[in-house]
């Protein structure tokens, strides 16, 4: 006798209260990301956030500048193990990457311009990455350690300064990136504010 077994998934639910919401009209944002929290997500003009990603307001504050992009199964604003609740939890400067599966804890924590996080790093609370920066891949900056502008920092702790100067080209590549994420994501950003 054969037996089939079919796997579901459970739908994606978030823990937590439903978080206040602030978008701008020309935001992307995935039906199965996660918004949970106390405090106000403010998300501006033409970012995209892709499914499965958390922002969590619990801790402060969860602010996204334009034209960013975050991954799948990332997480802001995640309660690092100082546990406070701060006025703004993460806050991502205009242009910023967060990768597939990075989490950046809650605490004041501030990601400028520019800056790529690779996938899976992990920044503490209150950290502060400089603009132009590039994390690689697993990459792990310690909380409240501050990162200088133009910095690459490698998964081992080896760091150097960036003098390749491609930040308008990062940004000109990451406006083409969310032209096609765009018409690639459904976005119902209606199911966060209602």
């Amino acid at each position: 006798m054969s037996s089939k077994r079919h796997s579901i998934l459970p739908p994606v639910s978030s823990s937590g209260p439903k978080a206040p919401v602030s978008f701008s009209s020309s935001i992307t944002i995935a039906d199965s990301a996660i918004l949970t929290g106390t405090s106000l997500i403010t998300i501006s003009s033409e970012s995209v956030v892709h499914p499965r990603a958390k922002l969590d307001s619990l801790a402060g504050r969860v602010t996204i500048g334009r034209r960013c992009v975050v991954h799948e199964r990332t997480t802001l604003g995640a309660i690092g193990t100082t546990g406070k609740v701060t006025e703004h939890a993460v806050t991502l400067g205009d242009y910023v990457t967060v990768e597939v599966g990075a989490s950046i804890e809650a605490g004041n924590t501030i990601i400028g311009e520019g800056t790529t996080v690779g996938v899976a790093c992990k920044i503490g609370a209150g950290a502060v990455i400089g603009k132009n920066c590039t994390l690689t891949p697993h990459s792990e900056i310690a909380a409240g350690e501050t990162i200088p502008d133009n910095t690459v920092v490698y998964s081992n702790g080896l760091r150097r300064p960036d003098r390749r100067g491609v930040a308008d080209l990062r940004n000109k590549g990451q406006t083409r990136q969310i032209d096609v994420l765009r018409r690639m994501i459904p976005s119902n950003p209606a199911k966060f504010t209602a």
